[in-house]
């Protein structure tokens, strides 16, 4: 396995593969890799001939009070994590390397589905997101892009933008991948304390409260605010609890499939999750 730091590095270990017309996968972290990460590269493995994973804690993504300087950067063990799973390339850059010494005058937003959800609680963020990865499928120019179905929202600004600007490749959504007791993978869970550890899988479990409580009927607002009072009594602060249609749009009532989504914080942490919920469920 190589690990490039530079885009001409990159570019010439990749010059090969597109050579011989190899199929290229890519998967964009931002490292403190985890068994959600390493699933995503499996997943490349098992479509590509070359898997490509970046590297880089992206700063035009965080806010201000946000975590960036604290942000786990552990590349050494990431780098031994990928070469078990099956990555070729790691693309470790800098912020310079990403973003020059000039001002960035260039932006990329994405409109109507980020007005809401993540993007009313962390504004500009799915801007920063849109920027690094835009930038990033340029740099590898990967036939298939593998992301996560945890960052639910995040996988549908990707989807929306690389249909809008005709970027030639295919975006893969990934299951969510959970610990035993159900709480989803994240980097950040590392902050939790080990007494917010134990609550943190509440946040799944209601969610699968709301599902039961549609299967046997409940109103929808109903079991929105079910969740609700039930992460609040948990000790979460909610910031959220929300119902969207597959593709983000408002709805009132289930009577179509349903994505449900939960953002609360437990202690300092942010953590979300959500659940696609079928109809009729099942």
């Amino acid at each position: 396995m190589k690990t490039e730091i530079t885009i001409q590095g990159l570019a010439a270990s990749l010059s090969p593969a597109r050579s011989a017309r190899k199929i290229i996968g890519f998967v964009p972290t931002m490292g403190n890799l985890h068994e959600g990460h390493l699933n995503l590269v499996r997943e490349a493995r098992k479509l590509c001939d070359v898997v490509v994973v970046s590297i880089f804690v992206n700063p035009i993504q965080f806010g201000p009070n946000e975590d960036f300087d604290s942000y786990p950067r552990t590349l050494e063990q990431d780098q031994r994590l990928l070469a078990e799973a099956g990555c070729d390339i790691v693309f470790a850059p800098s912020v310079e390397q990403m973003y020059g010494n000039k001002p960035r005058l260039t932006n990329i937003t994405v409109g109507g589905i980020t007005d809401d959800l993540c993007g009313l609680q962390r504004p500009g963020h799915f801007d920063g997101v849109a920027v690094v990865v835009t930038k990033l499928f340029n740099i590898v120019q990967p036939n298939y892009a593998f992301f996560g179905q945890k960052d639910y929202q995040q996988l549908a600004v990707i989807r929306q933008f690389v249909r809008d600007l005709n970027i030639p490749l295919e975006v893969i959504g990934v299951p969510i991948a959970r610990a035993a007791d159900g709480l989803a993978l994240s980097s950040r869970n590392g902050y939790l304390s080990p007494e917010n550890r134990a609550v943190a899988p509440k946040i799944y479990q209601s969610l699968k409260a709301a599902e039961q409580q549609l299967q046997a009927g409940a109103a929808l607002p109903d079991a929105l605010q079910n969740m609700k009072a039930a992460l609040t009594e948990a000790g979460f602060a909610v910031d959220y609890v929300e119902a969207r249609a597959p593709d983000l749009q408002k709805i009132e009532q289930f009577n179509q499939d349903i994505v449900l989504f939960a953002a609360a914080k437990l202690g300092a942490t942010r953590l979300i999750d959500n659940l696609q919920v079928k109809y009729p469920a099942s």
